[in-house]
């Protein structure tokens, strides 16, 4: 029996005297198991289509997050931070206390109220980078990489990004890689486990 435990050890790695390689840790992207019924996700969980709403696989742990949204067509879209509470298949977000939102018209919503609105002569249009920094208070929003000085606050809890669309929109999430430089402090989402 010890033999056969020591044979064990040695196939798995364990018995040798090499170095255990750490597992890679996960890629940030639209997580399939928190969106709305009638949402496609595509391009390795990068891209949403249909009509719906979906949240990242990762939480936003961190103090400092940013990530970017492009909008890749037009129609109804929002971006922006939710909790697993969000309603994802009722759109638009915005409308209860689960979900902090641009929306397509540059209108951000909390609670079913209007927090802010995008400076006039600002609304995103098809190629447009949409950037989110978030610090556990405030939201904040970046077009092509300008501060729209825009900042709405109110939702509580545990948040994760989170899009939305309907009416022919697409839009391509941006998790690392960015076609901007975050402002300064900010980073990509990291999983909590990235953090320590």
């Amino acid at each position: 029996m010890a033999s056969m435990f020591s044979c064990c050890l040695a196939c798995c790695g364990e018995g040798s005297a090499g170095h255990v390689p750490l597992k890679e840790m996960p890629a940030v992207q639209l997580d399939t198991h928190h969106m709305g019924t009638d949402v496609v996700i595509v391009k390795s969980g990068r891209r949403i289509c249909g009509t719906g709403g979906c949240l990242a696989n990762a939480p936003l742990h961190q103090n400092k997050s940013y990530f970017e949204f492009k909008v890749q067509s037009t129609g109804v879209w929002g971006v922006g931070v939710a909790t697993q509470k969000a309603n994802l298949n009722q759109i638009p977000l915005g409308r209860d206390i689960h979900s902090l939102v641009l929306r397509h018209d540059g209108s951000v919503f909390h609670n079913n109220e209007e927090k802010n609105r995008l400076p006039a002569n600002s609304l995103p249009q098809e190629g447009d980078i949409v950037g989110v920094t978030y610090d556990h208070v405030e939201m904040n929003l970046y077009l092509n990489g300008k501060n729209m000085h825009c900042p709405a606050s109110g939702i509580r809890g545990t948040v994760f990004p989170v899009v939305y669309v309907d009416d022919s929109a697409i839009i391509d999430c941006q998790f690392s890689d960015f076609y901007h430089t975050p402002p300064q402090g900010f980073e990509k989402i990291l999983f909590e486990q990235q953090i320590f």
